[in-house]
């Protein structure tokens, strides 16, 4: 027997001696319910027999009797209260078979090699990570127990992965995931999981809000004891789960794993990628009421810039003449826009549909429906508050006119002006927020023929992971001076709005991005020194005497 196959061994042992521990913790919650109704039958046993008699031990035993009934009563209560909570569901895009034969056959022969049950179904997530989810709590209302036991759990996998991984990186990868299915089969583990589970939404439910008086204090009661027994669970799941991720890598290491240890550097590059078009590029998007719908193509455009800019990812896009992962879809496109509307509704909030105010937008069209409008909008805002200050305008022969000058005058005066205008635009970025339509009820769209993904992780409200914490009213200043500077550059330079895919909006002059604009803008709005900004609107040739045209 080889080395790794002893070392399986003992993390599957280890794994089932965890799992057992919390079972032997629900069964210590069982004997402690059923205590008093045994010391209650012994009781009365004694009496038959003709010891403990008397007034005093037949008001014992009476007394005794209901106590066991209140606790047995209680306890079915609690009991039927966690079997019926239902666990969060990681929201994904599901993947029917139908629509990707060769992925599904894909798995199914890398569980065969494995020795290991293959998932149950696979689905995907606008996010750069894979693992098996058991959503047999889900499906017991439709099968009977007994088949919702036997239900292998779905592999969930990060959309990213199938746009920048190569078919065989992404098998790499996903190995020691699909190794885990032999665990979730284990039959004290899938009890051991299942009783977490159960003891975890319940304390969920119980901290739900919007219930009345006499549903609130029963859930309440149930959570309080179900964290009692999470408490006492949790260092025996946290090995169970650490032992079974264990069990699953070196039960993996004799498939493709000298490709695996290339594949890891493919993951961590694509989180980059995906984080950087996320909080650099989908956001101020999604700001507008924009969201892109083919993310997960541009997390490849992303990745191949960073490839070109960064010298350790230098020899990355030599992969890039494989046959790509999401290849295995029959229709990616859809797959593609399907997972960046779940990205927009995640991390943004956006509604479950599109409409006018919330539309989609291709990579082409995002320069004009996207960095145009953003800083044309901006502008506009900031020359709106500027009225509202009763700031008078750079040109007196026509003082309706939006100009730089404007803006340049008012930042560069005495007493410090430019705090003010920043407390100003913070409000006025509120109350816009505040008007913005907030997300509708979960209705099924056309890119996932089927339930709302997000109905079944529960009545958190969107977004469920912000991207970004709030902006200061000094960085929503320089973000909208910004703007009005690339708008003036727009109007009166001959520049461009273009995308960089690490960075989002960009201002393009001649061709060129220009990516010096920050710091002179920085220069005036927090020092008030004007020249900086005088200095590069002179090289780039913008007049900011000129009127910009805005929204």
């Amino acid at each position: 027997m080889s080395g790794i196959d002893v070392g399986e061994e003992l993390g599957a042992r280890a794994a089932q001696a965890r799992a057992l521990a919390l079972l032997r913790i629900r069964s210590r919650a069982l004997a402690v319910v059923i205590t008093p109704a045994a010391v209650a039958v012994v009781l009365f046993a004694a009496g038959a027999q003709g010891h403990l008699g008397g007034p005093v031990w037949d008001g014992v035993r009476w007394a005794v009797l209901g106590g066991a009934v209140v606790v047995l009563l209680v306890a079915a209560a609690v009991a039927v209260a966690i079997a019926r909570a239902r666990p969060a569901v990681s929201p994904t895009v599901p993947v029917a078979e139908e629509g990707a034969p060769d992925l599904y056959r894909l798995v199914r022969d890398l569980a065969d090699r494995l020795g290991v049950p293959a998932p149950s179904a696979i689905a995907l997530t606008p996010d750069c990570d894979s693992w098996l989810e058991d959503r047999t709590h889900r499906s017991g209302k439709s099968r009977t127990t007994a088949e919702a036991r036997n239900t292998a759990p779905v592999l969930v996998i990060g959309s990213p992965f199938l746009w920048w991984m190569r078919v065989a990186e992404l098998r790499a990868v996903l190995a020691p995931v699909v190794a885990g299915t032999d665990s979730s089969a284990h039959p004290d583990i899938a009890a051991a999981r299942r009783f977490v589970r159960g003891l975890d939404a319940a304390v969920a439910d119980g901290a739900a809000p919007g219930r009345g008086a006499l549903r609130a204090v029963p859930a309440a009661f149930t959570g309080w004891v179900a964290r009692l027994l999470l408490r006492a669970c949790r260092e025996h799941a946290a090995e169970m789960e650490r032992c079974v991720a264990a069990t699953a890598s070196m039960r993996a290491q004799g498939v493709d794993y000298a490709l695996r240890i290339a594949a890891q550097e493919q993951v961590g590059l694509a989180y980059a990628g995906w984080d950087r078009l996320l909080t650099r590029v989908a956001l101020p998007a999604w700001r507008m009421g924009r969201w892109p719908s083919r993310l997960d193509a541009g997390v490849v455009s992303a990745l191949t810039e960073l490839s070109r800019r960064d010298r350790l990812a230098d020899g990355f896009t030599s992969r890039l003449g494989e046959r790509p992962a999401c290849d295995l879809l029959e229709e990616p496109g859809i797959a593609d826009e399907a997972t960046s509307l779940l990205a927009a509704r995640l991390f943004h909030g956006g509604p479950a549909e599109s409409g006018p105010d919330w539309a989609p937008v291709d990579w082409q069209q995002y320069p004009d429906e996207v960095v145009d409008r953003k800083w044309r909008t901006e502008a506009a805002r900031l020359h709106r508050v500027l009225d509202a200050m009763g700031v008078p305008p750079a040109s007196v022969a026509d003082p309706a006119v939006p100009t730089l000058a404007r803006v340049m005058e008012h930042l560069a005066g005495p007493g410090g002006p430019g705090e003010e205008l920043a407390a100003g635009i913070g409000a006025a970025v509120a109350r816009d927020d505040a008007q913005a339509p907030a997300p509708g009820p979960a209705q099924q769209t056309a890119s996932a023929a089927g339930a709302d993904p997000l109905d079944l992780w529960g009545p958190d409200p969107l977004p469920l992971f912000p991207l970004q914490p709030p902006r200061t009213g000094t960085e929503l200043l320089a973000d909208h001076v910004a703007a009005m500077v690339c708008c003036a550059a727009v109007d009166t330079a001959g520049a461009a709005p273009g995308l960089d895919w690490l960075d989002g909006p960009a201002l393009l002059v001649d061709g060129e991005r220009r990516a010096d604009l920050a710091v002179p803008v920085l220069s005036l709005v927090e020092d008030g020194d004007p020249d900086p900004l005088r200095s590069w609107l002179a090289e780039v040739g913008v007049r900011s005497d000129k009127p910009v045209r805005l929204v």
